[in-house]
């Protein structure tokens, strides 16, 4: 059948690439330029573009089904491999064991996605603004610009968080802000400097009083550090600029160790992130019908969660994979491939957007001092609360160990509850890493732009 996919990320183009090698004519619309011939790629429009990423298994796990030259690629670039039982990752470049995940920015990701896909026999390029679904006789029948008009049997919507394309034809979203904003930079290891300290599978985290600081290692010598916290602390918003973010770098200990100038020097400007929101939105409209058959929707057009844990691309190449499976099994009875679709992901999917509202919630909620019925012995703990007990009680690893890699959906720590309340009520609260409290850190940051003037800080 001849295939319209909207939007050139990760999901639409491992959707095109699979959709041809299963003999469907497919058309990729997109309006980015693409990458410039020195490889950089500044992708206007997608605020995460250049933001850290992190590609977990069941990511790596469907680029190796639907696009495994791509894999190679980026393992030949000096992606590292991440295996859930060994933190420390690899060096690049050898072997990806089954069901690792891997370090890599994404714009070298998305570049190598996109290398496969503008190659792949039965895929075309259109460069366009796709504006419109077309519909006839109650169907999808293709999507029209302001220059062309694209006829098609199916058309697919992978056109990110942002994208409006279709939009008044499903039920409202579910949203929630996630209550926190970040920034983040990239750096590159100097030529023989070793990587700093290795605490978590995308590289190091330490949670302070009142923010967290995160390093996502890379491809190649490259990792970024962020800064994540409360939304409603304008004093930390100064971190957007490079003297501010540099000063708090110098002061958190973790972030300190991995950007030493003996170890590391910046590849880019302080990089502002948006206000966060976790969002869920199935394929049916108000009153639980498909809108409209031959269309579906893909990606972070249908969920997307805190990208501080880094299970967005995850969760939408599993969607990809399991509407690929879909349409095997269904072929053009694209109704009963919508329906299906949507049940799964209301199973599948959402329960991820539901762990990050609550998650979200409890730690702002914490970092502002209100503790209150979140750390009640007696209540429903959050999933963080029940993987910060482990420092406690080892053995919940066995449960919580396929939670924290998507093995097993957020629903499985109900089995760790009993123990974990346990612990609360001991008195026992998770501590914070060494570093300047948020307080001391908004007095610092404040300090690094005394001498700058106001009209740079604009």
């Amino acid at each position: 059948m001849d295939v319209a996919v909207v939007g050139a990320g990760p999901t639409g183009l491992v959707s095109v690439v699979g959709l041809a090698r299963r003999g469907h004519r497919v058309a990729l619309v997109d309006n980015d330029r693409g990458p410039a011939p020195d490889g950089q790629w500044a992708r206007r429009g997608v605020m995460q573009f250049h933001h850290p990423h992190a590609f977990r298994g069941q990511a790596v796990d469907v680029l190796r089904a639907e696009v495994p030259e791509a894999v190679d690629a980026l393992l030949a670039l000096g992606a590292e491999p991440i295996t859930g039982a060994d933190a420390s990752g690899g060096a690049g470049g050898g072997e990806l064991p089954a069901g690792a995940g891997l370090r890599c920015r994404r714009m070298v990701v998305e570049r190598e996605l996109r290398r496969v896909a503008e190659r792949e026999p039965g895929v075309r390029r259109v460069r366009t603004r796709a504006d419109v679904v077309r519909r006839d006789g109650g169907r999808a029948v293709g999507v029209g610009a302001r220059d062309r008009s694209l006829d098609a049997d199916l058309v697919v919507v992978a056109t990110g968080r942002g994208g409006r394309l279709a939009d008044g034809l499903r039920a409202p979203e579910e949203s929630s802000d996630c209550g926190l904003s970040y920034v983040s930079r990239q750096y590159r290891l100097r030529a023989g400097a070793e990587q700093g300290p290795i605490t978590s599978p995308i590289g190091a985290v330490a949670e302070h009083d009142g923010y967290v600081a995160i390093v996502f290692v890379h491809d190649a010598g490259v990792f970024s550090t962020l800064i994540a916290r409360p939304s409603a602390d304008r004093r930390l918003a100064l971190l957007r600029h490079d003297a501010a973010y540099d000063a708090a770098v110098r002061a958190i200990p973790l972030l300190a160790a991995w950007t030493d100038p003996d170890r590391a020097e910046p590849l880019t400007p302080v990089l502002p992130g948006g206000r966060l929101h976790n969002t869920y939105r199935g394929q049916l409209d108000d009153a639980g019908r498909l809108p409209l058959p031959g269309l579906v929707f893909l990606g972070d057009s249908v969920c997307t969660t805190n990208p501080t844990a880094g299970r967005g691309v995850s969760t939408s190449l599993m969607q990809v994979e399991r509407f690929l499976a879909l349409l095997d099994e269904h072929g053009d009875d694209h109704v009963a491939t919508g329906l299906a679709l949507d049940a799964w992901c209301a199973e599948r999917i959402r329960p991820w957007f539901l762990d990050h509202v609550a998650n979200d919630a409890a730690q702002v909620a914490r970092w502002e001092g209100r503790d209150g019925a979140d750390l009640d012995p007696a209540g429903t703990p959050t999933s963080d609360l029940v993987v910060r007990a482990i420092a406690v009680d080892p053995s919940l690893m066995c449960i919580v160990g396929p939670y924290l890699t998507m093995r097993a959906l957020p629903g499985s720590l109900t089995a760790a509850h009993p123990r974990v309340r346990e612990i609360y009520a001991s008195g026992w609260r998770p501590s914070y890493a060494e570093g300047p409290t948020r307080d001391e850190l908004a007095a610092l940051v404040a300090g690094s732009l005394a001498e700058v003037p106001a009209t740079a800080l604009a």
